[in-house]
């Protein structure tokens, strides 16, 4: 039985369909033989937070006053600690940290132990996400200073590929987003990615809906998942 002090707070609706999956990974990667060995977790969906690449890049409302709003809200329930499963809302990491009384898990560290535990330990890797995401290097900087060469999608792919893909599975049309996907993780292979880190958690969703590539793919909302679980488990 999880520690009745480990509740975890999952601040989320960003999207909503990844804030779903990820309690659907978090239930199924527990190991659990009844209910009660699952993790208390309360669930923060609120999909009016603005838009994290608009936001961003173009001068959008900024999304920081209703991130916060959630991690208040969290700590109120009484959770002890807070998952964020959207990759972009991490690049506003810092101000939660500082304004949260709880730990935060972060998003890329838990993709880093994913990678490990695949053994790609280092050399090239692929990163799909957001525009915003990349512009930020939240990967690049961070799994680059821990030894991974970070190889990125071309202007062109990100046009007609990731970007388009992403805004489908957000529209429920998951399964037309998997063939836009699936080609710039072939690309990014070709490439001479070793593993692609699928950072956005629209985008596992999108793959999910074809055949699984040829090479490891780092699927951000099982990451997270295991990292949340881990933190349960103390």
């Amino acid at each position: 039985m999880i520690d009745d002090g480990r509740m975890l707070g999952v601040l989320g609706g960003m999207g909503p369909l990844a804030s779903a999956q990820f309690m659907v990974r978090l239930t199924l990667l527990t190991p659990a033989e009844r209910d009660q060995d699952h993790i208390p977790t309360v669930l923060w969906s609120d999909p009016r937070v603005p838009d994290r690449t608009l936001g961003r890049l173009s001068g959008g409302e900024d999304p920081l006053p209703w991130l916060l709003r959630g991690i208040d809200g969290l700590e109120r329930a009484g959770c002890r600690a807070i998952a964020i499963p959207c990759n972009t809302a991490h690049g506003w990491y810092d101000a939660m940290r500082e304004a949260a009384g709880v730990p935060i898990l972060h998003i890329v560290d838990a993709a880093a132990a994913e990678l490990r535990r695949l053994g790609i330990i280092g050399g090239r890797i692929g990163i799909m996400g957001t525009q915003a995401t990349l512009a930020m290097r939240l990967y690049q900087d961070r799994l680059g200073a821990q030894g991974w060469d970070c190889i990125v999608p071309n202007p062109e792919e990100m046009g007609r590929g990731v970007s388009p893909a992403i805004a489908l599975v957000k529209a429920n049309r998951v399964a037309e987003a998997y063939g836009p996907l699936a080609e710039v993780v072939r690309s990014l292979a070709a490439r001479g990615a070793a593993s692609v880190v699928l950072g956005c958690t629209e985008i596992p969703l999108g793959m999910q809906a074809g055949p699984p590539p040829d090479l490891p793919i780092v699927d951000t909302i099982d990451g997270l998942a295991r990292a949340a679980i881990a933190w349960a488990k103390g």
